[in-house]
């Protein structure tokens, strides 16, 4: 074991100075913007940080000893939950979002990444959960998906009324053609009806086309 000099431990004494407000700096910008918590193998609660109180609205106490099933919010099926718990099960990171339940009953939404915590031999003791609040943009999604609905119903009634009309017209003057009594001005007559009446149809096709065309391009524009 070789020798220590004077300087090199001042060296080192001086990086741990500068060094420790550093690690205080970073923590609690961690603390601040992000929602972390602890748990043991069994997915209990053994440490949360402020904002994961602030956020869920329960003390560091109620939420020490617990599950996360204390702000399961049962938006999501048994199958989701059950991934996750199978991914970090294998030691692998899990990365997802989820819908959780603060103790006052209302809602809110997690970009949740949840990294094992391994001992020597590379297996799970504990799990270390990290969180961004996202609910902003989760509803502003859900608006977004509430106001596609709207306008594709407002279509949907649209196609619904005028469409029958050119489609009525159409097999009136169709029955029509049978009748042996039509002079070839009457049928020239019932065949520019079915033309005008196939125009209308035509337009009423282009014109959902593109309003489908532009619910999609919206869709990818919000994925993008």
């Amino acid at each position: 074991m070789g020798i220590i000099k004077r300087n090199e431990v001042y060296t080192v004494n001086g990086a741990q100075e500068r060094l420790i407000p550093l690690l205080m700096a970073y923590q609690q910008a961690v603390d601040t913007s992000i929602i972390s918590s602890i748990t043991d193998v069994k997915g209990t609660i053994i440490h949360v940080n402020q904002r994961f109180c602030e956020v869920s609205k329960f003390s560091r106490q109620e939420l020490l000893g617990q599950n996360h099933r204390i702000i399961n919010s049962g938006f999501h099926p048994k199958e989701f939950l059950k991934k996750m718990w199978t991914t970090i099960g294998k030691g692998q990171v899990w990365h997802g979002e989820i819908k959780n339940q603060a103790k006052d009953g209302s809602y809110y939404w997690v970009d949740s990444v949840i990294v094992p915590i391994k001992d020597s031999v590379g297996k799970p003791v504990q799990y270390l959960s990290l969180r961004t609040l996202i609910s902003e943009r989760k509803e502003k999604e859900e608006k977004d998906r509430e106001g596609q609905v709207n306008a594709m119903e407002e279509m949907l009634f649209k196609i619904s009324h005028e469409l029958r009309q050119p489609v009525v017209k159409i097999l009136g003057l169709s029955d029509l053609i049978d009748d042996s009594r039509n002079s070839p001005e009457d049928l020239k007559i019932i065949v520019e009806g079915i033309k005008e009446s196939a125009i209308m149809l035509d337009n009423y096709t282009r014109e959902l086309a593109g309003f489908v065309h532009k619910i999609r391009n919206e869709q990818d524009l919000d994925a993008g």
